[in-house]
């Protein structure tokens, strides 16, 4: 019998594509996989290269009102029973989390039963359940995230896990617009789209010059409540656009666009830099540690993205400088070379061989 690798993830793309990075890299070692997450996930957990896919109570603390903190509480107890079981019944050799309140439970049922455990943390500050669970666990992996602060000893600093769509979209070159040829520019605001960018994004396109206007070809997230005002929008300002909710090839979209405009998550961080395409960025905002725009940060510090505050954008401005910007393909390309040299491919690999060596206990450091 194989050993049995749990990974844990919450029901996003940011959590789970790294997850189905190291499911993919561990099966081919001859690890048998299992994914327990929440109800989420089920748009990306069909494809997931696991053995069975399970799903535990789980909710967060969003609110200080009484009774949904109570609630709340209830639903972790329910998630951390359920999680015991699970973590009985298919006895993994090592538990993986990687960020998000559905890790937890798990997480915390392993490391009460003594099972070896890790967390993966993606962005360059660690999130609010990985803080958590960074007590408890043996070893703390790092995608952009460097060795310091109260946990630094467990810091093992591995990068972040690349999809093998990711890294076949990486083999296409960046080759910058043409003068009067087509202009593709990609937008997409995470896994559960960005109502920002469905009502900013159009009205900037509205406002730039006609002739660049009509070389452009869109490829937008939004949300399904938004997709259909979107595309209309776009119809009217005679722009080709292709406006969905979800696009399930989204690294190869990547790789065709010449400019991508984007929130900075750490997957998208991570993508743009293996596969090597200019950005303006936009982080989450109001985020408690502003963990976007920190990660956004690091490509702007490369040369390799511009990077924009929600409250600030205004549309007159912001389509004055996308206009510069898609005017000026060698710049387009220098940005697209900047970032490459952040990219790093072999994260999957080092996260494997730490897990594999947890198996007995013996944590890298």
């Amino acid at each position: 019998m194989p050993d049995t690798i749990l990974l844990s993830a919450g029901g996003t793309g940011g959590h789970l594509f790294p997850a189905e990075a190291l499911a993919h890299e561990l099966n081919g070692r001859g690890f048998a996989v299992h994914l327990v997450t929440d109800a989420r996930a089920e748009r990306f957990a069909g494809s997931f290269p696991a053995e069975a896919v399970h799903t535990v109570p789980s909710a967060t603390f969003g609110s200080k009102n009484p009774v949904r903190l109570a609630s709340t509480a209830w639903t972790l107890l329910s998630g951390y029973r359920a999680a015991r079981r699970l973590v009985k019944r298919i006895r993994p050799a090592v538990v993986v989390g990687f960020g998000g309140y559905p890790t937890l439970p798990p997480l915390m049922a392993a490391t009460s039963l003594g099972v070896p455990s890790l967390v993966h943390e993606q962005n360059a500050v660690m999130g609010r359940a990985n803080r958590t669970l960074a007590g408890r666990v043996q070893a703390i992996a790092g995608g952009f995230l460097r060795k310091a602060g109260p946990h630094a000893a467990k810091i093992v600093e591995v990068g972040n896990p690349v999809r093998p769509a990711v890294l076949a979209a990486a083999d296409t070159p960046y080759t910058p617009p043409q003068a009067d040829a087509p202009i593709r520019l990609l937008v997409f605001g995470g896994s559960q789209g960005a109502r920002f960018f469905s009502d900013m994004i159009p009205e900037v396109i509205a406002r730039l010059p006609v002739p660049l206007r009509a070389r452009l070809s869109i490829t937008q997230q939004a949300r399904p409540e938004d997709q259909a005002r979107v595309k209309a929008r776009y119809d009217a300002l005679n722009v080709a656009a292709e406006v969905e909710p979800f696009f399930r090839d989204l690294p190869a979209r990547m790789a065709a666009a010449h400019l991508i405009l984007s929130r900075s998550g750490a997957s998208t961080v991570l993508e743009l830099s293996v596969i090597g395409r200019p950005s303006i960025l936009v982080p989450l905002p109001h985020a408690l540690d502003d963990d976007q725009g920190h990660n956004a940060q690091l490509l702007v510090d490369a040369g390799a993205a511009l990077m924009r505050r929600q409250p600030t954008i205004e549309a007159e401005a912001f389509a004055g400088e996308l206009g510069a910007l898609l005017e000026a393909p060698d710049r387009l390309a220098g940005m697209a070379a900047a970032a490459r040299t952040l990219g790093r491919t072999n994260a999957t690999e080092l996260l494997a061989d730490l897990v594999a060596s947890m198996r007995s206990g013996h944590a890298k450091s």
